[in-house]
């Protein structure tokens, strides 16, 4: 972190948006000391004055207090100069700058504080296709106004189902595809989302170890902490609204929802192209610390030893100890989703002590297969076949705001950063 601290002297940072993942970016990069100064932009008046902005900044009801994160429970507070005039905060020697005239990224005075890399973390601008100088602001903005390169904090949407994923546009996960990124012709980096990080790093070791072929189907589904688009109490829907769970309180209900996870994974994973792929969501009433539950249908080999518990968790133990990052963790533990808040880095926590295997015959009647040529039925002894199928559950935790979202979103800017220099 010292080293990555030198590198980055003298780089300010440009955040849009101080919502949860906003607020816990400066968070992050205030623990990183990589950039020198972070000018965030809100687009509107908040609270009464800059004061009240640091207020805001300094606690967290998830995470507890800035300096108690940065320091421990002895620390002091670390906001220690406020600038009305300004707009400014120094927060553990790091100058924030808070702007608040434009919501449209194309009028964000990016070029006048010297910002080239901005992190868009409201979730409002997400097609990369629409043009900078869209009525509505879009991602582009940002480039018109002086950004260099935008990171998305959430995966791209493209409206027009016809338009293509543009040439400047790419979306990456940390320790997956990060190299994928090409810092000559990439301008538009989305950082996926947090399930589909977690996703990625349950999927890729079982790719890795199994390949494709051996996988013949996979679903999962996230029991997700709440976010800050839900209601707190029942509300009256907007116009058009189709789906009427979102205005229902999140406080005491259980919500299904959906989630764009299996979309994203195939743009970090192509080879899960090749694989039959359900993602379902569920959010539940917590504040943060979210479970993927992963199922896959694995071909049994005629040879070797058959899939079970042991090799499952075996695949992931040796991937968690040969991580270079760090990212993918293992562990035997009974937990609790409080258990792994704020755990540093970790795209997901393995929870072997839950892994289950079951093994059972799949009948297969080749006679009944569509499109199979009548010479192939014919020449066939036996139309039906019994093919050992086993089914994998296996559990992953992952912190869907700071400890993992935002440390590998913070991992991801950095690396960005670095290759501007």
């Amino acid at each position: 972190m010292q080293n990555q601290a030198m590198q980055g002297l003298g780089k300010t940072l440009g955040v849009n948006g101080l919502g949860r993942i906003g607020k816990l970016t400066v968070w992050h990069h205030i623990a990183r000391k990589y950039f020198q100064e972070i000018v965030v932009s809100i687009g509107r008046e908040a609270g009464q004055s800059m004061a009240d902005i640091a207020h805001y900044i300094e606690r967290d009801s998830s995470y507890g207090m800035l300096h108690n994160y940065l320091y421990g429970h002895q620390a002091e507070p670390v906001i220690t100069a406020v600038d009305e005039t300004q707009n400014t905060l120094t927060v553990d020697g790091i100058t924030v700058r808070v702007l608040r005239q434009h919501r449209n990224p194309a009028e964000i005075a990016w070029r006048d504080h010297n910002v080239t890399l901005v992190v868009d973390t409201t979730g409002r601008f997400l097609d990369p296709t629409l043009p900078g100088d869209h009525p509505a602001g879009t991602l582009r903005g940002h480039l018109d106004a002086g950004a260099e390169k935008v990171i998305a904090s959430a995966p791209f949407k493209i409206k027009d189902k016809g338009q293509a994923m543009p040439e400047d546009a790419i979306t990456t996960v940390m320790g997956i595809n990060a190299n994928d990124y090409d810092p000559r012709r990439h301008r538009l980096i989305s950082n996926a989302s947090c399930t589909t990080t977690c996703l990625a790093h349950m999927v890729k070791p079982l790719l890795n170890h199994f390949g494709p072929k051996r996988i013949l189907s996979a679903s999962m589904a996230t029991v997700h902490a709440a976010t800050g688009s839900q209601a707190v109490l029942d509300r009256l829907p907007k116009s058009g609204v189709k789906d009427l769970r979102k205005n229902r309180s999140i406080m005491n209900n259980i919500i299904l929802t959906t989630t764009g996870a299996a979309n994203a994974l195939r743009l970090v994973i192509p080879e899960m192209e090749e694989i039959g792929f359900i993602a379902e969501s569920v959010r539940i009433p917590t504040a943060t610390g979210s479970l993927i539950i992963l199922v896959l249908d694995l071909q049994e080999e005629i040879e070797g030893d058959p899939i079970r518990r042991d090799v499952i968790n075996r695949i992931y133990q040796q991937a968690a100890e040969l991580d270079p990052d760090g990212y993918l963790h293992f562990t035997e533990k009974q937990n609790v989703s409080g258990d792994i808040i704020g755990l540093p880095r970790a795209a997901t926590i393995i929870e072997g002590h839950e892994t289950h295997t079951r093994t059972a015959e799949v009948t297969l009647d080749l006679g009944r297969i569509p499109g199979l040529p009548e010479g192939v039925r014919e020449a066939l002894k036996d139309r039906v076949y019994r093919i050992p199928i086993t089914q994998a559950v296996i559990y992953g935790w992952y912190d869907n705001e700071m400890g993992s979202y935002v440390n590998m979103l913070g991992d991801r800017t950095a690396t960005v950063a670095e290759d501007m220099a």
